[in-house]
């Protein structure tokens, strides 16, 4: 009784828990005092420079162009259609750009362990070499050393009578979609939900978990069944449009220009690098203990890489993985340097004819936060799926 007493006795500016509440709060006051001052500081200086806070300028007509657009766009457009072109493109080349670094990450960090010398060597001086050199300077090197430098129209590099490359850009195929594509399409829908059900009965069968039939037997159904309807459909679903040259430039197919083809390469080699260090770390971190169970068991080495090795290293890839994506997708701003109209580029001629740069800049900012919380926000649902599966 006599402790109990002497705890309610303690005076209320001595508890530990009324403290810390107490510190937050105070925290959280001047924090929103200190938000206060500076936008009261930033709306005195706007207001005495003649600038008005708002977005209103947004629905005024644009009056420039834009070279590249995934939506129709012309100059008599507002500046926020303006605004949702360079998003877009944004998006566009980040999206693309993540499945090609990932991919090629993924393949050098192997590389970057291989046991063959020569392959270990050149995967570990492509890592030094991209790593340790601005991605600026890289852009700028493969758009004015490469891209600009390609042979002119008449002297078009061909690629098996499809691709083509030149000044201009790069031509590929455009697929068309024909009257048969609806009825191919229902065959792509039953693929996936084929092969979905199948990676979901024998990634959970005891009989096959262990093996390679959660992988290979769903990526086959997705790969025949489409073929088989290909086929029975009648005539071809999808027709490709092959770019053709004329006397000036080609036409027909999809034109990739240097600009955008200079960006996505070089979002693409940067970040492949530094994927690959953390593909290679990952790897390491599993215990040297589970491979030499794995070998004593009998496994090759593609199946100690798939059902030993990668299941228990993807707990250490994926977060830092998630910063390389929002790394890239950040480091898409530098497309400024070489003239390709991305969010950045666009915006920023926004603000310069419509003399509104704070808020261009909070749309701008505000932008970007959205892509990279919902990247985080997959990423992290995707992590916490490996760690469930690790169990």
């Amino acid at each position: 009784m006599t402790t109990t007493s002497s705890q309610r006795a303690i005076p209320f500016w001595r508890d530990v828990r009324v403290l810390t509440i107490l510190s937050q709060v105070i925290f959280v006051i001047v924090l929103a005092l200190v938000a206060g001052f500076l936008y009261s500081n930033l709306s005195t200086a706007m207001r005495e420079r003649g600038l008005v806070a708002g977005f209103d300028f947004l629905q005024r007509e644009s009056g420039f162009e834009i070279g590249e657009t995934l939506i129709p766009y012309k100059p008599s457009d507002t500046y926020a259609r303006a605004f949702v072109v360079g998003v877009l493109n944004t998006l566009i080349v980040s999206i693309i750009g993540i499945f090609f670094a990932t991919v090629l990450g993924v393949f050098t960090g192997i590389a970057r362990l291989s046991s063959n010398w020569l392959i270990n060597r050149i995967a570990a001086a492509y890592i030094e070499i991209i790593r340790n050199t601005p991605l600026l300077v890289q852009l700028v090197f493969i758009y004015f050393g490469v891209f600009v430098k390609l042979p002119p129209v008449r002297d078009t590099l061909e690629f098996g009578g499809m691709i083509f490359a030149n000044q201009r850009g790069v031509f590929i195929p455009r697929p068309i979609p024909t009257a048969t594509y609806d009825q191919w399409l229902s065959f792509i829908l039953f693929a996936i939900l084929g092969a979905f059900f199948l990676w979901l009965f024998l990634s959970r069968h005891p009989r096959y978990r262990y093996t390679f039939y959660p992988l290979t037997v769903p990526f086959a159904w997705f790969v025949v069944l489409p073929l088989v309807g290909w086929f029975l459909v009648g005539a071809a679903p999808i027709t490709f449009e092959i770019p053709e040259r004329g006397r000036f430039n080609f036409t027909g197919g999809i034109a990739l220009s240097p600009e955008f083809s200079a960006l996505l390469s070089g979002l693409v080699i940067y970040t492949a690098a530094f994927i690959a260090e953390v593909v290679r770390g990952g790897l390491q971190a599993v215990k040297r203990g589970q491979l030499e169970a794995a070998r004593s068991l009998g496994l090759t080495e593609a199946q100690m890489l798939y059902l030993i090795v990668f299941p228990q290293a993807l707990r250490v890839i994926v977060p830092p993985l998630t910063s390389q994506y929002l790394n890239l997708a950040k480091n898409s701003s530098l497309a400024i340097a070489i003239g390709y109209p991305d969010l950045f580029n666009v915006g920023a001629t926004i603000a310069n004819q419509t003399g509104q740069p704070v808020p261009v800049i909070m749309l701008i900012m505000a932008t970007y936060l959205t892509m990279s919380l919902i990247t985080s926000l997959l990423m992290n649902i995707y992590n916490t799926r490996v760690q469930v599966l690790e169990k």
